[in-house]
Order: C-alpha cells, then sequence, then structure tokens
C-alpha cells in the first residue's frame, strides 16, 4: 500500500496453473500437493518470475481450502499445504519482493445451502492462517465470482493475519455488452462490496486478455477513485487449437496495452492464465518506460 500510494506502478506475476502443467501436472491431480512433494519444481516458477522483473510472487495455493482439497481426499492437510505453499514462495522472493498468497473460489456456492456459511468461512480462516505462517505479505482472494464467499475469504484474511489483502473478480463480457461474473456481478458492485468487506486492494483477473480488462478496470475506478487496483490478464482469449488451448497474445501485444490499461486506473498489473516470464518481462519493460 505505501508503494502504491507514492506512485509506484507495481508488476505482479504470470500463470501459475499451465505452468504447472507445462511441469507435468496432470488433469486430476491436485496442484497444492506439489509444495511438499514436488517443491523445487514450485519453487522454480516462483524464482522465474522473480527474474523477469515481478515485485509480487504468488503462491501455488489456489485451491487450499480444506473444502477444496477434500475432492482429493486431503482436507486434514490443508495447513500443511498452505505453508509449505508460501515458504516456497517466500524463499524464492528472498526481502526485496512481496508475496501475495493465492486464495480461490472454495467450490461451494452459498446461495445454494450445501455447506454452512461459518464452515466455508473456517476452511478461509484455516487457509490465510497457514499462509501467513509460511510468510505471506498478503492474501490474494482471486478469481472470484460470488460477493458473499469472497466477502468470508477477506473477512478471515482481515481478522486471522495482518496481511494486506487484495480482492479480484473474474468478468466476462454479456450478450449486451456488459461485463458480469457468472454469479451477474458487475465490476463496480464487486469493487464496492470487497473495499467493505475491508480490502485493501480490488481488481480483476483471468477471463478476459488484458485489452478486456481496461474497461473493468475503469467502471471499478469510477466508484473507487482511492483503493488500488491490481489487473491479472490472460494472454489473450483462450481457443482451442488441436484438441489443446492455446493462448494467443504475445508479450508484445500485451505490453502494448499497458498505458491505456494504467489510464483506466490500474496500479498493478501482472498476467493470468497462459502469461509466462516473458510476458511478466514485456509488462515490466512496459511500466519502466512509461
Amino acid at each position: 500500500m505505501e508503494a502504491v500510494r507514492s506512485g509506484r506502478i507495481l508488476v505482479s506475476d504470470g500463470a501459475w496453473g499451465t505452468f504447472l502443467q507445462q511441469k507435468g501436472l496432470e488433469p486430476g491431480q491436485c496442484p497444492e500437493l506439489w509444495c511438499v512433494e514436488r517443491p523445487d519444481d514450485v519453487r522454480a516458477i516462483a524464482q522465474s518470475y522473480v527474474a523477469a522483473g515481478s515485485d509480487m510472487i504468488e503462491t501455488n495455493s489456489f485451491g487450499g481450502t480444506s473444502l477444496k482439497l477434500a475432492h482429493y481426499g486431503l482436507a486434514d492437510r490443508a495447513a500443511e499445504l498452505n505453508e509449505a505453499a508460501a515458504c516456497l514462495s517466500r524463499e524464492a522472493a528472498g526481502d526485496d519482493r512481496w508475496v501475495i498468497a493465492s486464495v480461490g473460489p472454495s467450490g461451494v456456492v452459498l446461495m445454494m445451502g450445501e455447506v454452512p456459511e461459518e464452515d466455508v468461512y473456517a476452511s478461509f480462516r484455516e487457509q490465510v492462517e497457514a499462509l501467513a505462517r509460511g510468510g505471506a505479505d498478503a492474501i490474494c482472494v482471486e478469481t472470484m465470482s460470488a460477493l458473499d464467499e469472497a466477502a468470508l475469504a477477506v473477512r478471515a484474511a482481515r481478522e486471522y493475519t495482518t496481511c494486506e489483502v487484495l480482492a479480484t473478480f473474474t468478468f466476462e463480457k454479456t450478450v449486451k455488452g456488459e461485463y458480469r461474473t457468472m454469479m451477474g456481478v458487475t465490476p463496480a458492485q464487486a469493487a464496492l462490496a470487497m473495499v467493505e468487506a475491508g480490502a485493501h486492494v480490488i481488481g480483476t483477473n483471468c477471463g478476459n486478455g488484458i485489452g478486456g480488462m481496461i474497461e473493468v478496470a475503469r467502471e471499478m475506478r469510477s466508484v473507487c477513485p482511492d483503493t488500488p487496483i491490481l489487473v491479472q490478464a490472460n494472454a489473450g482469449a483462450p481457443r482451442n487449437e488441436g484438441g489443446r488451448t492455446v493462448f494467443p497474445e504475445s508479450p508484445g501485444q500485451m505490453a502494448a496495452q499497458v498505458p491505456a490499461l494504467l489510464e483506466a486506473g490500474a496500479n498493478i498489473v501482472g498476467g493470468c492464465c497462459g502469461t509466462t516470464p516473458d510476458h511478466i518481462r514485456a509488462l515490466r519493460a512496459a511500466v519502466l518506460s512509461l
């Protein structure tokens, strides 16, 4: 927060999931388990983004709630896996980079009543406490679609850690040309709700290439003029080529849109699915040129 308030534009890291797949993660395998079974590979991802110029590094903990880990029979190892994830990124980040620990959706739809709200909150609490123990500087509640679930995660991080809290949502453009999450939430609604819940930083990730993020950032900035905004875009809209998912946007193409993204209100820029250290290196160069 101090860095952003001083006027610095920060650069976060890029994709983790697609990077893990390149290293051999198979469909149906638990990514978080690699934190204890293949720690060198996980640490290497974080180190590659440090070398590319990232100011902040995420963690291999996106699906780290006990509710999500239960699908792999690993619910009772949630604390262990999250603490290990934070430790690995902390080692890579050193003392001069921030670790913004990843907290993704629990997989539970609260409005369906399948799991009590207090259980979802307890699952987030367990995760964020473990991430803080592992050395996280901030908690990044990311790729959210529902306001109620995201607010629980933000509250848990604010109430049970001393970490700064970031909260980002994933939006898709509707047939009417508006941006909504899969639960119908607008960028303005997400921004206001997360500030009310206690988030220090708001934003958007995944779902869109960097060009699609410009309008989302502008809408968030219109209702939250003073709150830092984080944008982590995909390397373009994914498409299927020969049975595999391809993200078509090159590092140069992403970097060319950084000035417009900053003008729309972004304070922190980075990548999501399909982005690589080369994309982050290009974003860093674009920020430095400005």
